[in-house]
Order: C-alpha cells, then sequence, then structure tokens
C-alpha cells in the first residue's frame, strides 16, 4: 500500500496551475506547437474588460498681463493675473482687467499658460524697488517654474545687480468633468 501511494506521489506535478499554462483570469488555447491564453469570458458575455471613464478632461487657462511703463510712473500694482479659468480669452480678460485696476495705461499680456503652472519674478533694486524687466516661465509644476523664472531673472538683469525674487506664482491645471 505505500508503495502504490508513494508511486502516485511521485508521478503528480508539486506545482499546479489554476488554468494550465496560463495566469489567473485565462485559460489555454491553441496546441503544443502553438500554445497561447485568452482571457475568461465574463458573465455578461463579453470579455473582461477596464472600466471606462464616464467624463472628459477640460482645460484651464491662466493669464499674467503688466504695464511695463509702470516702474517709471512708480505705479507698483500694475499686474494682473488670472488662473484655472475655462477659456484662453477669459484669461485674458481678467488678467487685463486686474491690470488697469491696478493702476496699469499700457497693460500688455506678458504669458498665457493652460495645464501648467507659472512663476514671475521682479528683479530689485538695494532700495527695494523694482529696476530691470520681469519674468514669466512656464512648466508642468510650480517649483520648476519658480526656479527658472528666478534663473531667467537674474540672468536677465545682470547689468542691474541681477537681484530677484517671486512675486506671483500659480498653477491653471486641468480639470476631470463628469458626464
Amino acid at each position: 500500500m505505500r508503495v502504490l501511494l508513494a508511486l502516485a506521489l511521485s508521478l503528480t506535478s508539486l506545482s499546479s496551475f489554476a488554468e494550465g499554462r496560463c495566469p489567473p483570469g485565462q485559460y489555454p488555447i491553441g496546441d503544443d506547437r502553438a500554445p497561447g491564453c485568452a482571457p475568461i469570458p465574463t458573465a455578461g458575455g463579453g470579455a473582461a474588460s477596464s472600466p471606462v471613464p464616464t467624463g472628459k478632461w477640460e482645460k484651464r487657462w491662466g493669464a499674467i498681463a503688466e504695464d511695463v511703463s509702470a516702474n517709471a510712473r512708480k505705479v507698483a500694482g500694475a499686474t494682473g493675473v488670472s488662473e484655472s479659468r475655462v477659456s484662453k480669452q477669459d484669461a485674458i480678460a481678467v488678467a487685463m482687467e486686474q491690470c488697469k485696476k491696478g493702476g496699469g495705461e499700457k497693460c500688455e499680456v506678458r504669458i498665457v499658460y493652460n495645464n501648467q503652472c507659472v512663476a514671475l519674478a521682479d528683479p530689485a533694486n538695494k532700495e527695494g524697488g523694482v529696476s530691470g524687466e520681469s519674468v514669466a516661465f512656464r512648466a508642468q509644476n510650480v517649483e520648476l517654474a519658480r526656479s527658472k523664472a528666478l534663473e531667467k531673472c537674474v540672468v536677465g538683469n545682470r547689468a542691474v545687480g541681477g537681484a530677484c525674487h517671486i512675486v506671483y506664482a500659480a498653477c491653471s491645471m486641468s480639470e476631470f468633468k463628469s458626464f
């Protein structure tokens, strides 16, 4: 009796697969010459599939507008910003309106961005005022936008001291809207 039991155990494999040679959720197809695996059909009759999103990603826009002549007139607030707007036109309109409300007479759009982040760096003189030209930079995250804006500002304003600081940073990332 023991001999028969030992013989039976030696003939069986110690490893077993739920569906032959295939991973879980699939069954073997083909033969020894062309083996393969196929998904096990679901109760609904079709193959198992991943869920389908019920919505869509929508762009979000932002803008920065400035009156570059405001420094000469000693008007500090002539900058307008917008973020997370549904359209490019809306982002520009809000930034321009804020610039004019801040004392800007010749407001111009400095940068428009969508599904990104932005930073604005201003050069500073020894008295704490702004001297030179500000720099706006957009990037995939706010940390990169800040560092690149500072880097470009310092390099671009070396003639007036090269000291810069971030005055604005924000992101306008896309939003998922469900159906």
